[in-house]
């Protein structure tokens, strides 16, 4: 299987984790793409697991050196994602999934869109998402209000993604997942079209 990377976008509580874990079966193996940030670690967050915790200073100069893919700036911290591993999964044949927002996507996009399939998940009404992120108790009030205006902002860039999914049941919304990332693997880049041209004649 050749590599593929597999763009994620869509408000925080659309419950993009819940329908990776449900098409795990089915999509094959697959590297999902931890960022890198400068934010201290929540309780019970891992390093290297939930994602890779640095120094401004760290992330600054991993700027200078050009190792990453994308990077932005969130609430005075940097987020961004490491090139090394995610080339590292292509070679070895992964398919990568980015769990990233609109912003990263169009960075994704612009850097390595041969290899980018893209994919919006959103529950179907902004009045179920609110109701998705009080019944999660995770957060307070005012991050839960920050992330709804976030997220009625991003909603007007869904026609940028290859595929919109709708999560109002997750056995459903899963299957999708699985067709979009199985057909992920299959998208060629412009160098293997043009290698299959140059094949094809002789």
């Amino acid at each position: 299987m050749q590599g593929a990377i597999l763009v994620l976008s869509g408000p925080s509580g659309a419950g993009k984790s819940t329908i990776i874990n449900h098409a795990a079966p089915q999509i094959g193996e697959y590297y999902f793409s931890i960022s890198t940030t400068t934010r201290q670690p929540r309780d019970g967050e891992q390093d290297g697991v939930d994602y890779y915790f640095v120094t401004h200073e760290q992330f600054e100069e991993g700027i200078k050196a050009g190792d990453f893919l994308e990077y932005a700036t969130v609430h005075g911290n940097y987020y961004g994602t490491s090139l090394k591993p995610v080339n590292t999964a292509l070679e070895e044949g992964k398919l990568v999934i980015f769990d990233i927002d609109v912003q990263g996507h169009r960075l994704v996009r612009a850097k390595m869109g041969d290899y980018v399939t893209s994919a919006f998940i959103t529950p179907p009404t902004l009045a179920e998402l609110e109701k998705r992120l009080y019944a999660r108790a995770t957060d307070d009030k005012s991050i839960i209000e920050r992330r709804v205006k976030n997220a009625e902002e991003e909603i007007h860039a869904v026609n940028e993604f290859d595929f919109v999914i709708i999560n109002d049941e997750i056995p459903k919304a899963a299957a999708e997942f699985a067709t979009i990332a199985n057909a992920a693997r299959l998208k060629q880049s412009s160098e293997e079209l043009e290698n299959l041209v140059n094949t094809w004649h002789n």
